[in-house]
């Protein structure tokens, strides 16, 4: 046989090949969405084989809602009861906001430990492993949330909105919480241990939320701290979640809220984003 002819032999046909290979239709790539949400799972499933990141959202907020409420109710409101009132609409927040820490601390943890390289490497939408963890941390919300509520419920709280007034507050805390989480991915992204990013989020989260108006009245303040009080975002979050509760909410500061956490998202997603696909 030639050399010509044995060449000729040699090539297959490029469709018989296809044929061989697969018969089935290229399954068709997942949306954006179903990339986010499926990270959103991993995050629910990253809590099921390690409960114990249940606990800052669940034993830290009961234990201060009790030390709170029996050790300085009566001094500060004149009854327990009148303080639980106010305080337990500030606990939420406080809650939910310590936990935006967490957001970074799990991120940092997959760059140290070269996750966020395997996700690089996916045929996914390169925000969903961002996306989808704050989905899943805002599952973590609502869990410390209904924790917060029901012993509220216990202890004698009635809101005078219901249900619906508390499904409302809940859902305005997640929203921020979900604006406010987007600085600590940025700080996740730029530190280089997940203790450094807890150490420096716990740093700026403290002195914010004892700044405000979470456990005793502006009014009570000497002027200038009440001035920065009463313009600190928690404390305009805390009083939306106490008027959604009582159903006398402000227009005035829910617009506050919402523009808050937007402009939060606004401007640290996108750097969250940014250093996510060029950090190494």
């Amino acid at each position: 046989m030639s050399t010509g002819q044995a060449s000729t032999v040699a090539i297959p046909d490029e469709a018989a090949v296809r044929k061989a290979l697969t018969t089935a239709q290229r399954p068709q790539r997942a949306s954006a969405v179903s990339n986010a949400l499926m990270f959103g799972w991993r995050g629910m499933l990253k809590v099921k084989h390690v409960p114990e990141q249940l606990l800052d959202v669940t034993i830290t907020p009961v234990m201060f809602v009790l030390l709170f409420t029996y050790l300085f109710g009566g001094a500060i409101s004149g009854s327990t009861g009148e303080y639980l009132d106010y305080i337990l609409p500030g606990i939420l927040v406080m809650s939910v906001i310590f936990n935006t820490v967490y957001s970074g601390v799990a991120l940092n943890t997959d760059l140290t430990k070269g996750v966020v390289d395997r996700f690089r490497s996916l045929p996914i939408w390169p925000s969903a492993p961002l996306v989808g963890a704050l989905l899943g941390d805002s599952v973590r919300y609502l869990v410390g949330g209904t924790v917060i509520v029901v012993l509220g419920v216990i202890l004698g709280y009635r809101p005078d909105n219901g249900v619906p007034g508390v499904l409302a507050a809940m859902a305005l805390v997640i929203v921020f919480a979900f604006g406010m989480s987007w600085i600590f991915t940025t700080l996740g992204l730029l530190l280089r241990s997940p203790q450094a990013v807890m150490n420096a989020g716990f740093m700026g989260i403290f002195p914010l939320t004892f700044l405000s108006n979470v456990f005793v009245e502006p009014e009570t303040l000497p002027a200038g701290l009440e001035a920065f009080v009463n313009v600190n975002p928690i404390s305009i979050l805390a009083d939306c979640s106490r008027q959604l509760m009582a159903g006398t909410l402000d227009g005035g500061d829910l617009a506050v809220v919402l523009g808050t956490a937007a402009l939060l998202t606004a401007i640290f997603a996108p750097l969250t984003a940014h250093l996510y696909r060029t950090r190494g």
